[in-house]
């Protein structure tokens, strides 16, 4: 969903006090504390201890981890494609079941949810102790709430889907970041092999949808992937740093907003009517997808877009486009399957 930045500053008291009620809650818990490697460590396979690079911070993995905590849907056909979602101990969040298969579905369900409490613009709502409480030797996902300096001082590891990064994510994504995402859960669950006979089963589907615009001769056409405000608000528009972009060129189409630097920001009616693709792909996280497209068909104007006045509109899941996942190989598909050729 779009990231709006945040600030927030503390008082020297309040710095103290949630020190002194992280020290008692992970005393309470059992949770590691700072520098204590996790269960299990001495007993770590060959390379471990294991230091990534993951949102340019450095990231030590001492063992393969065997309590995950999930704060975001994103890594889940990865975890159950290399046979370790059954490590997930918790998840918040929203994971709608339409982004998965009946066994990663059944699998999924036997995870405890925390919470799936969001605000109005879909930003997960968990306090940091609720986290720790999990005892969890891994977090995958960062909230405003529960980020990586915070879980750092607990000794605790996080990992972020790099697109979803604040700062050091690809500033030109590809499908070739679903791969080196998918080799970096290998080497962190020890499970390497398995991580890259995926990522071959992956591209080959999306040269599979490639080959079959290429066949098709038919001429490139052009879109624009928006995520609207539902109610009213702002208009979200996804440029050359999205996962938008590359999934739109394999599928024939040239983003209307390719020529904008950022991965996500807002655009007015008047500045989509300009551009007036072929085609709209709008994104939500969850609700009627019929709202979605009513939240764009509404505004001033809309109706003189070439994409309304041609009902050529498809709403969809947000995972299905970003971040760079195995879903993003189905949310083309979809779009394929949609639009043709």
């Amino acid at each position: 969903m779009p990231t709006r930045p945040t600030s927030a500053t503390t008082g020297a008291t309040a710095g103290v006090a949630t020190a002194a009620v992280l020290a008692l809650l992970l005393a309470g818990c059992g949770a590691p504390s700072a520098g204590t490697a996790p269960s299990g460590a001495a007993d770590a396979p060959e390379g471990f201890p294991l230091t990534v690079v993951n949102c340019g911070a450095e990231v030590t993995i001492e063992a393969p981890p065997q309590r995950v905590v999930l704060l975001k849907s994103a890594p889940v056909p990865a975890l159950h494609a290399l046979g370790v979602l059954d490590r997930v101990v918790a998840r918040a969040g929203l994971y709608p079941a339409q982004y998965y298969d009946a066994a990663t579905l059944a699998e999924l369900e036997t995870v405890p949810l925390l919470t799936d409490e969001t605000d109005t613009d879909g930003h997960l709502q968990i306090s940091r102790e609720v986290v720790l409480a999990q005892r969890p030797d891994l977090v995958l996902g960062q909230v405003d709430s529960v980020d990586r300096a915070g879980l750092a001082a607990a000794g605790i590891p996080l990992l972020e889907e790099p697109a979803l990064c604040p700062s050091g994510g690809p500033a030109e994504p590809s499908f070739e970041d679903v791969h080196d995402q998918l080799a970096l859960y290998g080497r962190v669950f020890d499970r390497a092999a398995r991580a890259e006979e995926f990522a071959g089963e992956l591209r080959e589907r999306v040269a599979a949808v490639e080959r079959r615009v290429e066949e098709s001769g038919r001429p490139r056409r052009t879109a624009a992937v928006l995520y609207p405000t539902v109610g009213g608000g702002v208009t979200y528009a996804y440029g050359r740093a999205s996962a938008a972009t590359p999934q739109l060129d394999a599928a024939g189409f040239d983003n209307v907003f390719a020529d904008v630097g950022e991965r996500v920001f807002e655009v007015s009616g008047e500045e989509l009517l300009a551009r007036d693709p072929d085609v709209l792909v709008l994104l939500h996280s969850d609700g009627d997808p019929a709202a979605v497209e009513a939240a764009v068909t509404s505004l001033p104007g809309a109706a003189a877009l070439r994409a309304v006045r041609e009902d050529r509109v498809l709403t969809q899941l947000f995972n299905f486009t970003e971040p760079p996942t195995a879903l993003t190989v189905t949310g083309l598909e979809r779009i394929v399957g949609e639009f043709g050729p």
